[in-house]
């Protein structure tokens, strides 16, 4: 479900065999999420690049991760979001809400600022 890799000490997560973020799998993707921010000092990376298409429960997920991480004082970033996400999270007036960065590099970089 989720490819897990650690870069510079930032656990960066992709969705694996899927392009959609749905009810379908949110809840095992939100429980992996959330087990990582039992911890504290976490810093995770959400990497969108290949998904195109995140329904409610899909925001629901990364709000869940957003609220954990700021609880236990983590960091929780999203990059790589194209087209109609987008223009989703624009809709919903998310991308006031999380940090999202163009592409991985730069997400990645923005922690050590």
């Amino acid at each position: 479900m989720l490819k897990i890799r650690n870069i510079n000490d930032v656990i960066v997560v992709n969705l694996k065999d899927t392009n959609r973020l749905n009810s379908l799998i949110t809840e095992p993707v939100k429980e992996s999420l959330l087990e990582f921010f039992t911890k504290p000092n976490v810093y995770l990376v959400f990497d969108l690049q290949g998904i195109s298409f995140i329904d409610s429960s899909g925001f629901g997920v990364f709000l869940s991760a957003l609220k954990a991480a700021s609880n236990n004082y983590g960091q929780f970033k999203i990059c790589n979001v194209k087209g109609d996400v987008m223009e989703l999270f624009k809709l919903l007036q998310l991308h006031h809400v999380f940090e999202i960065y163009d592409g991985l590099d730069s997400c990645i970089e923005s922690f050590n600022q």
